[in-house]
């Protein structure tokens, strides 16, 4: 009852948006024609897009743990970290239930995760480590970096098939996979979403839930990756996409074109169970 008033009050203020013109010039938030469940928000700047992206993750966080008693978020490197900056400030910071919390990454370098290039050294740095009481050491699920690419994209795999066997991480009835609460995403300039690279097999991966990657066009070259049908299954997906160097496979991607060399974009594939929102500053929408 509870999440079906929750989607419908979301319904309506989107219906409602369409009407209006930006708030103070602030934000205009408008549907996407293309996908039925596809939010676009739009603001003038990264802050702007810091502020909604911590009111909009709070909020998944109060209705999941309400309902359910945890909430099970997946990160991704880039600047998503920095991005959710406004999650540690008031006044989220000591409302948020934070132990509640269930940490996983939608994709990781394998190095040392005291390497400065590892995505839970940043997230540790950036976010974790900054919270007043921190999610306890076996809600975090960072990988084993003492393995090689291939196992440990097996041993990922095998915790998360332990997570939903023991019913920590429900599964999704349509593909079978885990079905978290929120992926949160970022994309490159080339369409690339987690480790899944336009010019790389592992994004046609369907059978594997974790994948592995050991030669990345973006350095380091060795990485463990979700697959497409594992992103595709999350409630809620929220694409953050900010910076002008991005603005090209935002075009792609939100305006129904194809990639260059006419081939399809990363970007283009990702679709969520329940909805999914995209995060767009000024300079990344400045091509739609």
């Amino acid at each position: 009852m509870a999440a079906n008033i929750f989607f419908a009050f979301r319904r309506a203020i989107f219906t409602i948006a369409k009407l209006i013109l930006p708030l103070g010039g602030l934000y205009m938030l408008m549907p996407s024609k293309s996908r039925a469940k596809t939010n676009i928000l739009k603001f003038k700047s990264e802050d702007q897009v810091a502020a909604a992206l911590a009111k909009y993750v709070a909020d998944l966080s109060v209705k999941n743990i309400k309902e359910k008693g945890s909430f099970s978020v997946v990160l991704s490197g880039g600047s998503l970290i920095h991005t959710l900056r406004k999650l540690v400030e008031d006044p989220y910071k000591n409302d948020v239930e934070w132990s509640k919390w269930l940490i996983f990454w939608v994709d990781e370098r394998v190095v040392p995760l005291d390497d400065p290039e590892s995505n839970f050294k940043q997230a540790m740095d950036g976010l974790i480590s900054k919270l007043p009481v921190p999610p306890p050491p076996p809600n975090i699920y960072a990988i084993n970096d003492k393995k090689s690419p291939k196992d440990a994209a097996e041993d990922y795999e095998a915790r998360l098939k332990n997570l939903v066997q023991t019913k920590t991480i429900p599964v999704s009835k349509a593909s079978g996979c885990p079905k978290f609460d929120l992926m949160l995403l970022g994309m490159g300039p080339d369409g690339h979403v987690a480790s899944l690279f336009p010019s790389r097999p592992q994004r046609k991966e369907k059978k594997k839930w974790v994948t592995f990657i050991t030669d990345s066009p973006k350095p380091p070259p060795p990485r463990i990756t979700f697959t497409f049908p594992v992103i595709n299954s999350a409630s809620e997906i929220a694409m953050v996409v900010t910076g002008p160097e991005v603005a090209d496979a935002v075009k792609v991607a939100l305006g129904g074109g194809r990639g260059w060399g006419g081939s399809t974009l990363p970007c283009t594939e990702v679709s969520a169970e329940g909805e999914l929102t995209w995060f767009l500053d000024k300079d990344a929408a400045s091509k739609l």
